[in-house]
């Protein structure tokens, strides 16, 4: 079979690789659609920190299934899956508490372990979703970008009675807004680039800034009457950001953080303590799959809205180099296998 092959940094090719056999509880996927995530682009760089080498990345995918391993029940052959990317040992403490998205032992796959941009591969059934038959391939590929949102708008508690400035509109930005919205929540969507905002705008933000021309400052302070914002979300990880939040945050105010740098934030105790503020890091998701398969059955949001262009899988070099040249025109990139 072929795959996404990147050996070590700067070094990426589509390599032969052995068909892999379904163990116990395993079953053998025909992968048929993924996702391009930042993170795919991060390791391919060299500047994902949580990423080993070598490995077949991708994280972001669906397919139906080929064959099962010994003990599995529930699935049959044919059946078409999302994939949840997240394994973990399900004995340490996160795990014992619930929080199993950052469990001690940790491995996602196509970062610590091959992932989905293969033409087949072995995964635990438990990391398997169903979707309907109805549905394309290209559209179970996009559940797992959802369920990043579902996870850190749960780990924030947002709702309906919230006003939300989400800080980025690429792809994680948009899936935000979109779920936020779902909830009646009032979003904000702060970005420099304006096709993005246009697009933010057509997804129900009710302001949209870009930080190049105008003051986000004082923008927010128009937006709320000068109350402060009560959620804020970095979808960029811009670390600089950091101090800005805490001033536009209202008192009570929760912050909720996505981004994976290394470089160091500014934390200004007194803006903290005074306005009693919560700061959430959100990582991954915590068995957010059927949530957001829910979600895409009954229409309240438009999964599909975020593609922007499409690829066959072989052709990965060409569309990471495309997104790289071309951040206006790019939302979410499709690979086709």
């Amino acid at each position: 079979m072929k795959a996404v092959y990147v050996a070590e940094p700067h070094s990426l090719e589509i390599r032969e690789m052995p068909m892999p056999k379904p163990g116990e509880g395993e079953a053998l996927v025909r992968v048929r659609a993924g996702g391009i995530c930042g993170s795919d682009m991060h390791i391919y760089h060299g500047t994902n920190p949580l990423a080993k080498y070598p490995r077949i990345i991708g994280h972001e995918f669906s397919g139906e299934i080929e064959s099962l391993g010994p003990g599995v029940q529930g699935f049959s052959i044919g059946d078409r899956v999302a994939v949840d990317p997240v394994t973990s040992c399900g004995t340490c403490y996160a795990c014992s508490i619930g929080r199993s998205n950052v469990c001690e032992n940790l491995e996602v796959f196509g970062v610590h372990r091959h992932g989905g941009f293969a033409e087949y591969v072995a995964l635990p059934v438990k990391n398997l979703h169903k979707i309907p038959s109805s549905w394309s391939f290209e559209k179970g590929s996009l559940v797992e970008p959802f369920t990043i949102a579902a996870n850190v708008l749960s780990r924030t508690e947002c709702s309906g009675a919230d006003r939300l400035l989400i800080m980025g509109a690429g792809p994680i930005g948009q899936v935000i807004l979109q779920a936020a919205r779902r909830l009646g929540t009032a979003c904000a969507v702060a970005d420099i680039v304006d096709v993005r905002l246009e697009k933010a705008r057509r997804l129900g933000a009710e302001v949209t800034v870009n930080t190049k021309d105008d003051s986000l400052e004082e923008a927010m302070g128009k937006w709320t009457g000068g109350k402060g914002i009560p959620l804020i979300i970095d979808a960029v990880g811009i670390p600089d950001l950091f101090p800005v939040f805490l001033r536009m945050a209202s008192p009570a105010g929760r912050i909720g953080l996505l981004g994976f740098s290394k470089a160091p934030s500014e934390l200004v105790q007194l803006e903290v303590v005074k306005k009693e503020l919560s700061i959430y890091g959100s990582r991954l998701n915590r068995n957010k799959f059927p949530e957001v398969i829910s979600w895409f059955e009954d229409g309240s949001v438009e999964p599909e809205l975020l593609v922007s262009h499409r690829y066959p899988f072989e052709k990965i070099r060409e569309a990471m180099e495309f997104i790289q040249d071309n951040p206006s025109e790019v939302c979410k990139v499709i690979l086709e296998f």
